[in-house]
């Protein structure tokens, strides 16, 4: 039925508008530290029996009919946006509160309402009473107090952070652990450059960086984002020739129901 061809198309367009808001989403973050590309993921709708019941005849001048059934499908859906966790490079600052990992984990922060949120952003930064926090003011936990007597920070690769004082002595200050998760797939994206826990993601596991497959801290270094421009522009230009091929074909469909109506008519 040609309505059933025109639901196939719709559904095709609108599924290739989803593809290309997340792409669009991902070449607009090419730039933000730490953010970690989507994919959307498509299903195939339910199929149709549909019985095309042909004449046959294995005599001459006689016909009959038979109960032949082909399965037709009926479109597509959108059924998930999934983040891609793949290492994005690291990429030298000079900056001493800047810090990235290399390897699995996040840096858990605490937001304003108390509840904890994790993320790769660590473009860190220090608040009026000396904490350490996100360019949105969440603080890292477990965190630590830099007070005005600290001239120089050291943050090694397992998260131990010390410091040298005005007098040239060196104290730890304390220690940075990272968060894991057994399906990062299963976190939920928060804005802000944040993640948080799900019933699909399970509850983090904290831990000492560089250890039990925990990533390294690296300090003055912070992660790019792991868009890859290139195959972002190719799948843009796939999906709009997608779209456009779904559009013609709801068109074509449009043009058969008017030439059908046309016969009737005649």
């Amino acid at each position: 039925m040609p309505t059933r061809a025109l639901r196939t198309a719709a559904s095709g367009m609108y599924a290739q508008q989803i593809n290309i808001e997340v792409i669009s989403n991902n070449i607009a973050n090419i730039n933000t530290t730490g953010f970690k590309k989507n994919r959307a993921d498509f299903q195939d709708l339910m199929y149709q029996e549909v019985n095309i019941n042909p004449l046959t005849s294995s005599t001459p001048g006689i016909y009959e009919t038979t109960n032949n059934k082909v399965q037709v499908g009926n479109g597509v859906k959108p059924a998930s946006t999934q983040k891609i966790f793949k290492q994005g490079d690291l990429v030298a600052t000079n900056n001493q509160m800047d810090l990235a990992i290399y390897g699995d984990g996040f840096f858990q922060v605490r937001k304003s309402d108390g509840a904890f949120a994790y993320t790769r952003d660590g473009s860190f930064k220090l608040n009026a009473d000396g904490r350490i926090v996100t360019s949105s003011g969440y603080e890292l936990d477990p965190g630590f107090t830099i007070n005005n007597d600290v001239v120089n920070l050291m943050i090694a690769k397992d998260g131990t952070v010390e410091a040298e004082l005005v007098d040239g002595s060196r104290v730890t200050l304390g220690s940075i652990e990272i968060a894991r998760f057994m399906n990062n797939g299963g976190l939920v994206a928060l804005g802000d450059n944040l993640y948080g826990e799900t019933p699909a993601s399970g509850q983090p596991i904290l831990g000492t960086p560089g250890e039990d497959g925990f990533g390294e801290i690296h300090q003055g270094y912070l992660e790019t984002s792991n868009v890859d421009i290139v195959e972002e522009m190719i799948a843009m230009i796939a999906a709009q020739r997608a779209y456009e091929i779904n559009s013609k074909t709801v068109k074509t469909v449009e043009d058969m129901m008017t030439m059908a109506n046309n016969l009737k008519r005649g």
